[in-house]
């Protein structure tokens, strides 16, 4: 297996544009695989799109990866977006489409109840995976409605790469029944190795199967023992799951929690400090020490 390590920022808030440009270029220059930006709406956090069209510009190297919103976008526009951004960045693009944080003031700013958005992803990716292969589409439903609409640019990766997230049994289908690969958090080497199965006999049902390098975890670490506050918010994300469990602590931690992953076959990571580091440049230096050795 290829192991990869990208580095999430998370919802901090760089400082300012050469701040910014100086962590794209410091997680490049240490040898980690990419930079990730989430979309969160009701956060103070960077839009994606724009800031990883900011990153392209800056650095020739680094991929650019998102956990991006597909709910609540025109499926057209957004396969123009991600043609173009694909396409000027010479194909370093990597997506993984989510339908949204369990949170109220999120889901609210997104729109629509939580199994609508799963349904509205499962329409929308085909047709974006139509578009991007530059086959003239027409679509009627929830997504949109349109006649013999062909896009251009086109995007360089072909085809452009569709990975899903989520625990939940409808994410687990989605993912085998319509995605490129699969990127949960907030879980267990465990869970992921069981859900897995899951998400494959889906896949062989639609008659198509993922990559066995298509499997990967986004894992945030802590740099101290979990503090209450913290233990609340990740509770709030996923009901029942026991925080010490899928947030380990300090970089010793984290390596012996991607060697776990490794050991059930899941080999590309996105992994970020839970609290915004007083310097980047010093958390990455120790993150690189830490675990780049495991990239082959």
């Amino acid at each position: 297996m290829k192991v990869r390590v990208g580095v999430s920022m998370g919802t901090a808030l760089p400082d300012g544009p050469a701040g910014f440009a100086r962590l794209v270029d410091d997680i490049d220059d240490l040898g980690f695989d990419s930079v990730w930006l989430p979309e969160v709406l009701t956060a103070p956090a960077l839009d994606p799109l724009t800031a990883l069209a900011f990153a392209a510009a800056h650095n020739p190297h680094l991929k650019l990866g998102t956990t991006m919103l597909l709910p609540g976008r025109n499926v057209v526009r957004v396969a123009k977006e991600l043609a173009t951004l694909d396409q000027l960045s010479g194909g370093r693009l990597l997506i993984t489409f989510v339908p949204g944080l369990p949170r109220r003031h999120e889901q609210d700013a997104v729109g629509g109840a939580s199994p609508g958005r799963g349904l509205l992803m499962d329409e929308m990716i085909p047709v974006l995976r139509s578009l991007w292969a530059g086959e003239s589409v027409s679509h009627h439903g929830a997504a949109g409605e349109f006649e013999d609409v062909r896009l251009s640019p086109l995007p360089t990766q072909q085809p452009l790469e569709v990975w899903t997230g989520g625990m939940v049994p409808a994410a687990l289908r989605r993912c085998g029944q319509y995605a490129d690969g699969w990127l949960p958090s907030v879980c267990t080497p465990e869970e992921v190795a069981e859900a897995r199965l899951v998400v494959e006999e889906a896949a062989e049902r639609a008659g198509r199967s993922i990559s066995p390098e298509h499997f990967g975890v986004s894992i945030a670490y802590a740099g101290r023992p979990l503090d209450d506050k913290v233990i609340r918010a990740i509770v709030s994300t996923r009901r029942g799951v026991d925080p010490v469990q899928v947030v380990p602590v300090g970089i010793d931690g984290l390596r012996g929690h991607l060697e776990r992953f490794l050991e059930v076959g899941f080999s590309k990571f996105v992994v970020r400090p839970i609290e915004n580091p007083g310097s980047w440049r010093t958390e990455l230096e120790a993150l690189a020490a830490g675990v780049l050795d495991l990239q082959t």
